[in-house]
């Protein structure tokens, strides 16, 4: 596989079964993503954003096809093999943040590198690095209800980007409507920042929105409707 293309997903099809019923959320989708990208995708609801999102965050398999995540196949691997992936290699940030309430900002972005492992000393030195690349260095000691929402977003942000060290070209970072819940300002200076931040850091930015002037800022603009990509 190109090693400048991180995601790669192959006729990837998605059957969930109601009862008798069966909703083919996708059908049949290729598509591959290069690395260091910014990419939109936009459609309807119930057009399979969401499912797209999930599988190429290791939360979904598909029901046909294959799932590529930085030269690995990860279509049939075990859940322990997955939970792997997912910390070392996938991000999401959210539209309502989904940020731990009884942990700090500086404690919330150290969580996924305290999970991975990471040693005090280059734990320390990343968290601060990132806080101060959002602009939240004094911020670092309050917690998630003592931040206004664009504050917990840029918070979100920075603990997408809190990796272990050297993985950072391998990160995919999912946002799911990332300025949804801000109000037009903060959300044009949370997009800007979650472009630039995790295009500087090295990694790869898939964002689903339903906000036109988000796909402006984006390197690319994927439209799905009916579980398809309109232009592949």
């Amino acid at each position: 596989m190109n090693n400048d293309v991180i995601v790669d997903l192959k006729e990837v099809s998605r059957i969930y079964t109601m009862g008798e019923i069966e909703v083919h959320a996708l059908r049949g989708v290729s598509l591959r993503i290069k690395r260091g990208s910014a990419i939109g995708v936009m459609g309807p609801s119930g057009s399979g954003k969401t499912t797209l999102l999930n599988l190429i965050g290791a939360l979904d398999r598909p029901t046909h096809g294959s799932v590529v995540l930085d030269g690995v196949d990860i279509t049939n691997m075990d859940e322990g093999e997955l939970t792997k992936i997912r910390r070392n290699k996938i991000s999401y940030v959210f539209q309502f943040f989904n940020l731990l309430p009884v942990l700090s900002a500086y404690e919330n972005v150290e969580l996924p590198l305290l999970i991975g492992g990471v040693d005090e000393d280059a734990r320390k030195d990343r968290v601060d690095h990132l806080l101060s690349l959002v602009g939240l260095t004094e911020r670092a000691d309050h917690r998630p209800d003592e931040l206004s929402g664009g504050e917990q977003q840029r918070v979100a942000i920075a603990r997408a980007l809190a990796k272990p060290p050297g993985t950072t070209s391998s990160v995919v970072v999912l946002a799911d409507e990332p300025t949804g819940d801000l109000d037009y300002n903060t959300g044009k200076e949370i997009l800007d920042i979650l472009v630039s931040l995790t295009k500087g850091e090295g990694g790869t930015l898939i964002t689903v929105t339903h906000d036109p002037e988000v796909g402006e800022k984006m390197d690319h603009v994927y439209r799905m409707r009916d579980g398809l990509i309109e232009n592949p």
